[in-house]
């Protein structure tokens, strides 16, 4: 299996889940050049790891970080988060 198998359409910001327990999850994500996943908050600490690709994550709080194959980013709870594609990314978030 391949997490870019998971992503059939060609939309700006594909999302699906990866693995579901009563602990947490993990989510594949999907964005493309250019694509964005919109402002939006989380209840619960999360984890967005880079798999391939290349994308910017802001926050309300003036965090701006590029991350790319590899990178990593703590996700802060309530605290207003976006990202955008610059290439075609593969993202996994663990929460």
């Amino acid at each position: 299996m391949n997490i870019k198998d998971l992503h059939t359409q060609e939309n700006p910001v594909s999302a699906t889940y990866l693995f579901k327990s009563v602990l947490g999850n993990a989510s594949a994500i999907q964005i493309l050049q250019g694509g964005k996943l919109k402002e939006h908050f989380t209840k619960t600490p999360a984890l967005l790891i880079c798999l391939e690709g290349e994308v910017i994550f802001e926050n309300e709080k003036g965090i701006k970080e590029t991350l790319m194959s590899g990178d990593y980013v703590n996700i802060e709870p309530m605290v207003k988060h976006w990202v955008e594609g610059t290439i075609k990314s593969q993202l996994i978030l663990i929460k």
